[in-house]
């Protein structure tokens, strides 16, 4: 199966700055209705190109040679599973409590001889196989994950096991916008003409760092994997659309801290103890205001980028974190809850995995198709 992107016209005539020559408009494509995955951190985008004012930018104009297409994806989870009704063993709660307040009736827990690596190269290896590309033609492997097997990185463990021997591979951290961030590079590397074939993956075990007692956290979250194969293609390009923001100042209400003092040479009864980082710490009301509101604003935004509406968006694919962000944010932004994408009943939140996992498993289900405009959110 290969899902294709919907198309992007170019209308720069601007000099460019690398090549030190003008490029002409390429505006030769008839339109038609493909495939167009998005990101609203970034977004997707219509079947409908349009012209962009020219810059003297070899980026100007959503001008690109060479732009990406989406070509395969896949997911894994855990074997092993949490229900809401394991979860009243362990703390004071019940199903339907935790049901009610976030849409959550399971989650996959990574077992004693499982990794996330593992799961990861297996959900890459479904995306190659549907993209019918072989791993050794792989470029380029990113990890997008806040949890892997190894401090120092698990891309290039995915790289070895799935035998990507001429990729280049490297982990990068963003939480639950990892697989979102990660989209964006891609793509931007296809663009430059870097790359051609290019895996992303969302991967997260977030169970490794939650407090099993603590009602407020453990409720949330659970393993998993989620890849997609990106690939080159001219003249069109997949990533139609974007908007992307940072906020520091919101760390305090979700992190996940080294646990350690400096000085750690000098401390005669910690010197040879091992790295440790604490529990995830959560201020459950303070992150859900922030999403109902950032959410829509930045859905919005990326769909103005991408000169799309609200009728014209097929699919709605967020970051699983909550059901009740995904109603608020459809809500807001005029989208009926038939067109969003949800699977948090079955994995809970899995950070970085949500999306492609969410993703993957709606392709397979024949929910999204070829020819669907799809647009994915995380914050």
């Amino acid at each position: 199966m290969q899902l294709t992107a919907a198309e992007l016209c170019a209308a720069c005539s601007g000099p460019c700055r690398a090549h030190n020559q003008v490029l002409p408009s390429r505006c030769q494509q008839p339109q038609q209705r493909n495939f167009g995955h998005a990101v609203s951190r970034t977004v997707s985008q219509t079947t409908r190109a349009r012209h962009r004012r020219a810059t003297v930018s070899c980026t100007a104009g959503r001008q690109w040679e060479t732009g990406c297409k989406l070509a395969g994806c896949g997911s894994s989870v855990p074997e092993a599973v949490l229900s809401n009704k394991d979860l009243e063993q362990l703390v004071e709660t019940n199903d339907e409590w935790i049901a009610t307040r976030t849409g959550i009736r399971k989650r996959h827990i990574l077992g004693k001889h499982e990794t996330l690596s593992d799961h990861a190269a297996k959900a890459s290896q479904q995306a190659l196989d549907m993209a019918g590309i072989a791993a050794e033609d792989v470029d380029l492997i990113i990890l997008a994950t806040s949890s892997p097997d190894d401090l120092f990185g698990s891309a290039c463990k995915v790289q070895s096991i799935i035998g990507a021997k001429n990729a280049t591979a490297y982990d990068i951290t963003a939480a639950c916008s990892g697989f979102v961030v990660a989209l964006i590079s891609a793509a931007t590397y296809i663009r430059t003409g870097l790359y051609r074939n290019i895996i992303i993956i969302g991967a997260d075990a977030l169970s490794r760092y939650t407090d099993w007692r603590d009602r407020s956290t453990c409720i949330l979250f659970g393993d998993g994997t989620g890849a997609m194969v990106l690939t080159a293609q001219q003249g069109q390009c997949a990533l139609l659309g974007m908007d992307s923001h940072s906020d520091g100042a919101g760390q305090k209400h979700l992190n996940c801290y080294f646990s350690q003092e400096g000085l750690k040479p000098l401390n005669p009864e910690g010197a040879s103890a091992e790295g440790s980082f604490t529990n995830i710490v959560m201020s459950g009301q303070d992150v859900f205001r922030f999403a109902v509101r950032a959410v829509p604003a930045t859905l919005q935004a990326a769909m103005k980028d991408a000169d799309v509406t609200t009728e014209q968006l097929d699919w709605l694919v967020l970051h699983q974190a909550n059901q009740r962000i995904l109603d608020a944010a459809a809500q807001r932004v005029g989208i009926s809850s038939e067109r969003v994408i949800s699977n948090l009943a079955e994995y809970g939140n899995t950070s970085a995995a949500s999306i492609p996992l969410a993703f993957d498993e709606a392709v397979r289900g024949g929910k999204i198709k070829s020819g669907d405009t799809v647009s994915c959110k995380s914050a």
